[in-house]
């Protein structure tokens, strides 16, 4: 977990030794450290810095990921308002303006893409409603799923911020049920859980 909103950073990595980060939201200088570590204990590469959606709880770290290995985000054009003034949101969400310089976004991806590393894809599912270019990384071969703010455990993510829609969140929720019960959902904040579970038990989420 990192920051002061408690959110969840990932780094997947596979037997090829490469990895994609997804929403650096570190915060302080020893999240910052600890993820670097982390990829440098374990031999990885890191070959794609992927983001969920804009929002800078997700996006606070992204300076040291590029300052270390040259890497941009990578993200749906439908957050390009949010990731152009990360710090203009770190001021709204903390009251502390950062003197941190983000940088440009890298790539725009998009509904169906696959984001390949090592041995590996992610599958890009655009699914709006926390935001317009929110976004899920499906990995079909380990059954994963990284929501996001899109689904949490027994919940979803909010939809009165900027650019957010109920009618869109349960339209994507909607798309996210068709994928196997036994899928696991990595959420951008709060406990992991299985696509099983939340259809049997999240009021928000149904086939």
């Amino acid at each position: 977990m990192c920051n002061m909103l408690q959110e969840n950073c990932y780094i997947v990595g596979d037997e090829t030794g490469e990895c994609v980060i997804v929403d650096c939201g570190a915060w302080y200088e020893g999240e910052r450290k600890a993820i670097v570590d982390c990829i440098r204990k374990n031999g990885w590469t890191p070959r794609h810095l992927l983001c969920t959606h804009g929002h800078v709880d997700h996006n606070f770290g992204i300076d040291t990921i590029y300052e270390t290995y040259g890497l941009q985000p990578e993200v749906h054009a439908g957050d390009t308002s949010f990731m152009e003034d990360l710090c203009g949101q770190a001021l709204e969400f903390t009251g502390y303006r950062p003197d941190n310089t983000y940088p440009a976004i890298g790539r725009f991806i998009s509904d169906s893409d696959d984001i390949k590393f090592g041995s590996h894809a992610l599958h890009v599912i655009h699914t709006p409603g926390h935001s317009r270019g929110s976004v899920c990384f499906h990995i079909a071969d380990e059954n994963i799923l990284l929501t996001g703010d899109t689904l949490f455990r027994r919940s979803i993510g909010r939809t009165d911020l900027p650019g957010g829609s109920m009618m869109q969140i349960i339209q994507s929720l909607r798309l996210l049920a068709q994928l196997p019960d036994e899928t696991q959902v990595l959420p951008g904040h709060g406990p992991c859980s299985t696509m099983g579970e939340e259809l049997r038990t999240n009021p928000f989420l149904d086939r």
